[in-house]
């Protein structure tokens, strides 16, 4: 027996697309996002970049800021935004050098990758008044990283009701701006070099 899909020729459109055929299954009350680009990702596990050659953070700094989502090129560390967001303006930084662990990198690192953390959050709440922050690092695939063979920080801002019932029943996160979108935002309200001493969050 066929079921009623729900979809009418009354929806503008539906009419010059839709006909009379019908597939097989039966309606329910839950809606589907379609995420087939994660599947290479999902596939390639937590062991997938071992080398500089196939890691997506030594590579992307060869490319355009708008083609790798990069936010802010500093000297020895970059701003890049998350490719899978937690929420709208997760920021990663990471070091040039394809080093796995904090305990790796340089004093010169730390301190920028440091200075950069603090001036992402200082943007993300001029540019989206997050009501607080997620920072830190998963160290080793125990750990929970991702790319555990290039170190990166994450930034998360976080607002009240953010962590709801979807990402924990439907294990789906909403978010609400692209990925062009925020880059764009948050790289415009950088400050420039010049702009970062005696800064304050007031």
């Amino acid at each position: 027996m066929q079921e009623n899909t729900g979809v009418t020729a009354d929806y503008p459109g539906d009419a010059e697309v839709t006909d009379d055929f019908g597939l097989a299954g039966v309606p329910d009350a839950f809606q589907r996002l379609w995420t087939p680009h994660r599947l290479a990702y999902i596939k390639g596990g937590q062991g997938q970049f071992k080398n500089q050659d196939d890691c997506p953070f030594c590579v992307a700094p060869s490319r355009t800021d708008e083609e790798s989502l990069i936010v802010r090129r500093g000297k020895t560390c970059y701003v890049v935004l998350n490719l899978f967001p937690y929420n709208p303006g997760h920021l990663l930084v990471c070091p040039y050098r394809h080093v796995p662990d904090y305990t790796d990198i340089t004093v010169q690192e730390t301190a920028e990758m440091a200075e950069l953390t603090q001036t992402a959050m200082r943007v993300l709440r001029k540019v989206a008044n997050p009501s607080g922050f997620n920072l830190g690092m998963n160290q080793g695939v125990a750990g929970g990283a991702g790319i555990a063979a290039h170190l990166h920080q994450h930034v998360v801002p976080r607002w009240g009701g953010d962590g709801n019932f979807f990402p924990i029943i439907a294990q789906t996160k909403a978010i609400t701006q692209t990925l062009d979108e925020v880059r764009q935002q948050v790289a415009d309200a950088w400050p420039e070099e010049s702009d970062l001493s005696g800064e304050t969050d007031a």
